[in-house]
Order: structure tokens, then C-alpha cells, then sequence
């Protein structure tokens, strides 16, 4: 397939930027962070090499589990601006060349949502089989999503006089969604925010979504893939699902018409483990295992996301063994598989581990998706609880409330971050003009990733040699080859590797170095220091490749 016939798959090779507007920038002062101080921020993620941002939930809500309770799908959340904010803000961000993509959150909404508020009124009303209820609380098992919070996934409404089902909050009633009415209503909600500019959707909790009597209704996600290309002819849907890859697979569909793209839950957590293990076995056996995936279709590689870091598909024993590495305090963890942390501390600040795990996410076959707070460096919030300790105000400068805004702290959603990691030491001022910052570092990467379209759509080889606690890989397409390497000891490997027709070679560039590398015809044999990582251009006779 010539480029020409595939250049509108942007998100192959885009490089996603999660952030919570909330969060982000406060321009008005009022202690949260809106549209208005997100598009004056646009520049900062334009110079980061940002392609597609990826916005939490700015719906209007209670909030009380961070705006993933939506009490109303086509506004936004007055703390956070208008939708005229939100228009203004999508059009910069095109003119700036990054796309926008948003949450869609439809498997539950807000018990304050008029649906529910309705629902509840009477089993005559037309909105109550917009929700799923029983008369009698069934005793079919399921755990609920939060176990140390809800004690199962029923809840009994005093004014409806049943109980509801509820996934996850006991405030989140689920959706009907095999309620033709239910999928109506989601499609006018997928069609306005693609009227007004969006390039697509992060799709919330899939497997809820399309869950129905017991089954995954694939034919409902297929249709709702095929709506959003009838809508917008470059939209897209990055689906969270955390399975096992046998399982994910199915949510790609059948010639990949279901999900555009899935965050790779299984890569994330074998990673961990292989930090913890200082070897890269447990991450190369996974990416042994990895699907193939149709030409539409593309993984979401990440290092932290929003949530915990989830180790739910290790065994109890891998599990621990992640926790004793990165969570050895029980307030760190949460739900019993989970880690409430970002990767410095984790990795005790060590910029040698820290730099080698994003240059690894970068160079993995897919498209990296940073989290906001990522390329600085930012720690977790070490006495807030739960998910919360992640989710803090982005570090601007070592200002009063790091730079995000000028109101009084306690007005602001979360505190920030304390002691070594504060905004005195971790900030973007602080960073921006010096060349051996964590920020310094992930611009390059994204330079170099940008100029390596192989990565998104080359063919994924695995390399031999010698290392277990090495991972070497080659992308190899038409338009070139990439050789990348990762050590994960904290001591030097010789690594040698054999590549195909090596006669041919001109030339083997450190794009990361900007450098050319000595070879001869024969193994490539490279020096990696401890946690060292190099990415390799392979450039063969009668290339014309830019070098």
C-alpha cells in the first residue's frame, strides 16, 4: 500500500499528550484550570513535539471521580470555561498542527444526570430502561471495579424502589446500552463533538460499554466505528482495554472496524516487571505475543496514565515482586493491584533508568501517549490518597502554585506536590533552556520518533543476542530500518547483533547522538552503559534517506 493511499492514518505516527484541563492552566484565577489557559499553553506542547491531545472529561459534572461522572455530554463544566472556549481552543490547536481528541464516557453517567434524576421518578417514565434495574438484588457474584469501595455492583434506590447496577461508583449508575433509545442518544453525542472539531475519542471502560446479558455486543462498537468515519473521515476511537491480548484482540474487529487504536495494558505491566527483575524478559516475551494488527490499526504504548498503574494480569507472585520494587508502603498501592505513583520515584530519581524507560516507550512499534507532568518529571503527591496523589496541578515555574495559577492555594482542585519534587526543583522554567533536563531529553525523543515513520509502520522483528536484561528490536519498512537497544541492568553490556544482508550497509546513524556509529560488514556490536539505550538508523546502498 503506497503512502498516498494510507496518509490519512495520522494517528500511526502521533504522538499523544493526556492532560486535564482542570489541572493544567488556570488563566482566570480562580484556582482551576480552564480552555482559556489550555490554548495559552498550546505553544508549550507545539515546541514538546505534541501531534494529538488527548482531554479528560470537562463535561459538566460533580466531580466526584474526576469528571468521569457526566451529569450533562454536551457542555462543559462552568469551573472550566464554555463551549465557545473549547471551539477556539480546537482551532488553535489546528493551526498549530496538533489534533484534539476527548473521553467518551458512556458506559455509566452522573446520578445527577436529568436521565437518572427521571429514571427514577417512575418505572413508567421513558428514560427508565435507560438504566439497568431489578426488583430483587441478584446474587450473580460480579465484583465491582472498586472493591475496597463498593461492596458489590447493586445499589438499592430508595425513590425508584429497586436496585440499579453500577459497574463502578455506586454514584455511577451504568447505561443500558443495548437500549436502542441508549445508542441513539450516544450518537448524537459523538456526532456534536465531531461537529465541532474534534479528530476523535479515547473510548472510556470499552468492554463495560458494549457489555450486554453476559456478551460483548461487537456488532454495537463496529457501528459506532463506522458512525464516527461517516461523521468525520479521519476520526478515530483509542479504546481502553485492559485484557489479555487474546481477549483484545477482538476489540480491533474483523479487518480492524471495531477500535482504531488500544492502549497496550499488557506491554505496560510486563515492563514493571522487567524493571523490577532488571531483565527484559518478562517485556520480551509479551512483545513476542503482541497481536498483528490490520493497517488501520495501531497500539497506545505508555509509561503512566491517569489511573494507577495496574498489574492485574500479573501473577500474585509477579505482583509483588512489582510492589516490593515500587510500592513497598501499603498507602502507595491501591484496590489491591494497583500502584498510585509516577515513574521518578519509583525508580528512586535515577535520570539513567527514567530516561532509558521513555526512550524504550518511544521506540516500541505504535505511538507513544504521554501523561501531562511526564516530560519534567513529576512526582506523586506522597500524602494524598488514591488516585488523586497522580493527578496534581502541572508545574509551571518554581513560583507560588507553580505557575498554574495565582490564587489562593487553597482554592485550587489539588494541592501541589511538596519537598524534592515540588516546583522549587521540578518545573518547566526550570527546565526549558538546559540541555541535560528531563524535557531537553523528551523533545528529542519525539524529534527523533517524528522523523522515523518505521516505528509506526514498519515490521516488528525482535533481535538476538546474548543479554537477558537487554531488549533489542528492529522496525524495518520501505522507507528504512531502525535498529533500537535497552539495557536494563544498572552495569555496561557488549551487545552484538546480526543483521540481515549486512554487506549492504552505508552507513549506521545515532539518531539519539546524532552520530555516525563505526561498522564493517558483520555483527554490529554496540557498548551500552548501564541503562544505556541506542536508537540505530540502518542505511543500506541506494537509500535516500535525509541522514
Amino acid at each position: 500500500m503506497r503512502i498516498t493511499d494510507t496518509s490519512d492514518l495520522w494517528w500511526k505516527t502521533a504522538v499523544f499528550y493526556n492532560l486535564n484541563v482542570e489541572t493544567f492552566m488556570d488563566w482566570n484565577d480562580d484556582g482551576v484550570g480552564d480552555l482559556e489557559g489550555l490554548g495559552q499553553r498550546l505553544d508549550y506542547l507545539e515546541e514538546l513535539g505534541v501531534t494529538c491531545i488527548w482531554l479528560a472529561p470537562f463535561y459538566p459534572s460533580p466531580r466526584q471521580d474526576n469528571g468521569y461522572d457526566i451529569s450533562d455530554y454536551f457542555g462543559v463544566n462552568e469551573r472550566n470555561g464554555h463551549l465557545g472556549d473549547f471551539v477556539e481552543m480546537v482551532r488553535t490547536a489546528h493551526d498549530r498542527g496538533m489534533r484534539v481528541i476527548i473521553d467518551l464516557v458512556v458506559n455509566h453517567t452522573s446520578v445527577e444526570h436529568p436521565w437518572f434524576q427521571q429514571a427514577r421518578s417512575s418505572k413508567d417514565n421513558r428514560y427508565r430502561d435507560y438504566y439497568i434495574w431489578r426488583d430483587d438484588k441478584p446474587e450473580d457474584g460480579r465484583a465491582n471495579m472498586f472493591p475496597d469501595k463498593e461492596d458489590g455492583v447493586w445499589r438499592y434506590d430508595e425513590e425508584a424502589g429497586q436496585y440499579y447496577e453500577h459497574s463502578f461508583y455506586r454514584h455511577q449508575p451504568d447505561l443500558n446500552t443495548a437500549n436502542p433509545e441508549v445508542r441513539e442518544e450516544i450518537a448524537k453525542v459523538i456526532g456534536f463533538w465531531l461537529q465541532l472539531g474534534i479528530d476523535g475519542f479515547r473510548v472510556d471502560a470499552v468492554p463495560f460499554l458494549i457489555a450486554a446479558d453476559g456478551r460483548n455486543e461487537h456488532d454495537y462498537l463496529r457501528a459506532l466505528r463506522g458512525y464516527v468515519g461517516r461523521r468525520s473521515g479521519t476520526g478515530m476511537m483509542l479504546g481502553e482495554v485492559n485484557l489479555p491480548y487474546e481477549e483484545q484482540e477482538a476489540y480491533f474487529g474483523d479487518s480492524g472496524n471495531e477500535l482504531t487504536m488500544q492502549f497496550d495494558f499488557v506491554a505496560n505491566q510486563r515492563l514493571y516487571l522487567a524493571l523490577a527483575r532488571q531483565d527484559a524478559t518478562p517485556l520480551v516475551e509479551a512483545l513476542a505475543q503482541r497481536p498483528d494488527l490490520a493497517t488501520v490499526n495501531q497500539w497506545a504504548n505508555f509509561v503512566r496514565n491517569h489511573d494507577e498503574l495496574t498489574l492485574d494480569q500479573l501473577t500474585g507472585e509477579e505482583r509483588d515482586e512489582v510492589f516490593d520494587a515500587f510500592a513497598p508502603e501499603e498507602s502507595m498501592r491501591i484496590h489491591g493491584r494497583g500502584i498510585v505513583r509516577r515513574l521518578p520515584p519509583m525508580l528512586s530519581n535515577d535520570p539513567r533508568s527514567i530516561k532509558m524507560v521513555y526512550s524504550l516507550i518511544f521506540s516500541l512499534p505504535g505511538a507513544p501517549v504521554l501523561y501531562y507532568g511526564e516530560e519534567i518529571g513529576m512526582a506523586e503527591h506522597s500524602t494524598l490518597r488514591g488516585r488523586s496523589s497522580v493527578r496534581t496541578p502541572m508545574q509551571w515555574s518554581g513560583e507560588a502554585n507553580g505557575g498554574f495559577s495565582h490564587a489562593d492555594a487553597d482554592k485550587l482542585p489539588l494541592p501541589l506536590v511538596e519537598g524534592g519534587a515540588s516546583p522549587t526543583h521540578v518545573s518547566v522554567s526550570a527546565q526549558q533552556h538546559d540541555p541535560d533536563s528531563l524535557l531537553h531529553f523528551i523533545r528529542e525523543l519525539i524529534a527523533a520518533y517524528r522523523k522515523s515513520p518505521e516505528i509506526g509502520w514498519g515490521a516488528f522483528e525482535i533481535l538476538e543476542q546474548e543479554h537477558p536484561c537487554v531488549l533489542a528490536h528492529c522496525l524495518t519498512s520501505p522507507n528504512g530500518q531502525l535498529v533500537a537497544m535497552h539495557n536494563f541492568a544498572d552495569d555496561a553490556r557488549r551487545v552484538a547483533i546480526d543483521l540481515q544482508d549486512s554487506e549492504d550497509i552505508t552507513h549506521v546513524i545515532d539518531l539519539l547522538g546524532n552520530e555516525s556509529v563505526a561498522f564493517t560488514a558483520g555483527p554490529l556490536e554496540i557498548d551500552l552503559p548501564g541503562y544505556g539505550y541506542r536508537w540505530l538508523r540502518i542505511v543500506r546502498t541506494g537509500e535516500k534517506r535525509i541522514l
